[in-house]
């Protein structure tokens, strides 16, 4: 775990620094709290709940309102203490400000819970990349509403419809009339499909 040899360990032990449980038959033991601070009860404890929302485009500004207000009815209700974290960008834009703050505080082990509207509000892809950390780092994922389970060809058309709208957007600029035109084509065809 501190990728030391035994020799240190034992002149750790001889220095005072680290002290091991010695068993009936003199084997030497670490609490894992001594091992990585981080670990310890009271570490645990200190972390906290972070409440995660997110649109797309300012467009969106009232929906990320709603957002923050299900969201921290929903944490006061279970009596968590929390903090909201809120990102106006694209579900595909990795370099959010605050999506970069929440996944720093997941790795260093600041976060207890995650709590979010919905899975794709945090990423529209890479989701489950960052829920398997939060599953490593011990991060509970709360996510309020599952939703009706959507089938591969809805979930693959909602996919592309977000690949062209962010790729349109940059080609274009988010405001043209032409980018809506092509939004507004492309969302016809995958909502008849």
């Amino acid at each position: 775990m501190l990728g030391v040899s035994i020799a240190t360990l034992r002149r750790w032990e001889t220095e005072g620094k680290l002290v091991p449980v010695r068993t009936a038959a003199g084997h030497r033991r670490y609490e894992v709290e001594q091992l990585n601070p981080k670990f310890s009860p009271a570490t645990i404890d200190k972390r906290r709940t972070v409440a995660y929302a997110r649109v797309s485009s300012h467009d969106q500004k009232n929906d990320l309102e709603r957002q923050k207000q299900v969201l921290e009815l929903y944490c006061a209700k279970q009596g968590w203490k929390f903090e909201v974290i809120a990102d106006l960008g694209s579900g595909m834009n990795y370099h959010k400000k605050g999506l970069k703050r929440l996944l720093n505080d997941v790795i260093e082990s600041r976060i207890q819970r995650l709590v979010l509207t919905h899975k794709d509000r945090l990423l529209r892809f890479g989701a489950e990349l960052v829920f398997s950390i939060c599953e490593i780092k011990n991060v509970e994922l709360v996510i309020l509403n599952q939703g009706e389970d959507t089938s591969f060809e809805e979930d693959l058309a909602n996919d592309v419809l977000e690949i062209i709208t962010v790729f349109s957007a940059r080609l274009y600029g988010s405001r043209s009339r032409k980018n809506q035109k092509i939004i507004d084509g492309i969302k016809k065809v995958v909502e008849s499909n």
